[in-house]
């Protein structure tokens, strides 16, 4: 028999998901959720649903949970299990694997199945942990999606991946796995304390200087309303953001084969500060500190305008971001920041990539970074921060 002898397949999966913008969802008069699960039902199956709290979320909205059974008490076709489980918020979550066990054992314990729910609410951190329990239990359980925060709305929480962090590295262990949908409503955003508020604009600014010059524009014209906390601009921006993310995930890649990660701009620095400020820095100002290290390094490599980057440095400024933090200064190659670099590459699975700006609204992908350019923008940057903020 030939060595070469094999036996091949080939097929093709589609996903499809919709993302729903809502006020209220709990509400009497709400039926969007209803709806939903009204149309995927089951004939002659029990489906139910799991709810995953973040718990920050329920201590400021104390109706949530007395809600939630009231809702399913007048929509019953999908059962509720009456055992909300409430998980803390933030990196925690990610990092103690004692709550993927809590995930799970509730799965086991009240027969969760493939036909069921789990229904997330909370920020990034916990919809990323309830993502990667319904993944890998039973080999894949719907998730819906809630997301309370601006980030989670804008960003992760209507994509594909979930994961938690092992090995002190963000996100070791994940999945590519589609939610069946989410819902976005824009009432969990008005209890939200102004830095995480605030956190969310950043990825914003990130899709719209790689993708939507126009929308930049718009961020640059409506940053005083954003700070101040308008709920159309902030509605506006999230679906927006949203959209532009959607159609990425669209595109060629969606679940990240290949080397090229272009929504990632300004995170391989983003992810390493977080880790060595233990989280103390939120994602998104931390995405914000990326993104004008790599736009100052895209100038001084000749990639970027000095005017253009000034006026992504000022956007950023004008929205409440630092735009540095010593942990960022880069003074060799032993600078602790720089294994963020290594981590992004072997995150990727390939070849170092990453994406910097030619102009606001377009990008390149690049394959080497000149460390002392690194050294050169992490200068000025500092030195900017201090003349603008003095």
């Amino acid at each position: 028999m030939d060595s070469m002898d094999y036996l091949a397949q080939s097929f093709s999966v589609r996903f499809e998901y919709r993302v729903y913008f809502t006020s209220g969802i709990f509400e009497e008069d709400n039926s969007v959720l209803h709806s939903f699960l009204k149309e995927r039902l089951v004939p002659e199956t029990d489906q139910k649903i799991l709810f995953v709290i973040d718990q920050g979320v329920s201590d400021k909205h104390p109706r949530l949970q007395q809600d939630i059974a009231g809702y399913f008490n007048r929509h019953p076709e999908v059962q509720l299990v009456k055992e909300l489980l409430l998980i803390p918020g933030g990196e925690k979550a990610k990092n103690d694997a004692s709550y993927f066990e809590k995930i799970t054992e509730a799965i086991h314990l009240h027969g969760i199945d493939r036909h069921s729910y789990i229904a997330a609410i909370g920020g990034g951190s916990v919809l990323d942990l309830a993502g990667y329990a319904a993944a890998v239990a039973h080999r894949g359980i719907n998730l819906i999606r809630m997301p309370t925060t601006v980030l989670s709305q804008n960003d992760s929480g209507i994509g594909v991946k979930n994961g938690v962090n092992h090995f002190g590295k963000k996100n070791f262990l994940g999945t590519f796995a589609p939610p069946a949908a989410v819902f976005n409503d824009d009432r969990f955003l008005t209890t939200l304390d102004q830095r995480n508020w605030r956190s969310g604009i950043s990825e914003a600014i990130k899709v719209a200087l790689i993708k939507d010059a126009v929308f930049f524009n718009w961020i640059e014209t409506h940053a005083e309303a954003l700070v101040n906390r308008e709920r159309d601009p902030m509605n506006y921006l999230i679906r927006r953001c949203a959209d532009l993310h959607l159609q990425h995930i669209g595109g060629m890649d969606p679940f990240e084969k290949g080397s090229s990660r272009p929504l990632d701009f300004g995170h391989w620095s983003a992810h390493k500060l977080e880790q060595m400020t233990q989280f103390a820095v939120l994602h998104g100002e931390a995405v914000a500190m990326g993104i004008a290290l790599d736009t100052v390094y895209s100038s001084l490599a000749g990639l970027l305008s000095p005017a253009q980057a000034d006026r992504i440095l000022r956007v950023l400024l004008k929205l409440g971001f630092e735009i540095t933090h010593p942990l960022l200064q880069i003074r060799d190659q032993s600078s602790p920041v720089l294994l963020g670099l290594q981590e992004f590459q072997e995150h990727l699975g390939g070849r170092l990539t990453i994406m910097l700006l030619t102009e606001i609204g377009a990008g390149i992908e690049v394959n080497e970074i000149n460390t002392d350019l690194l050294i050169q923008a992490g200068k000025e940057l500092s030195g900017y921060q201090i003349r603008e903020t003095v």
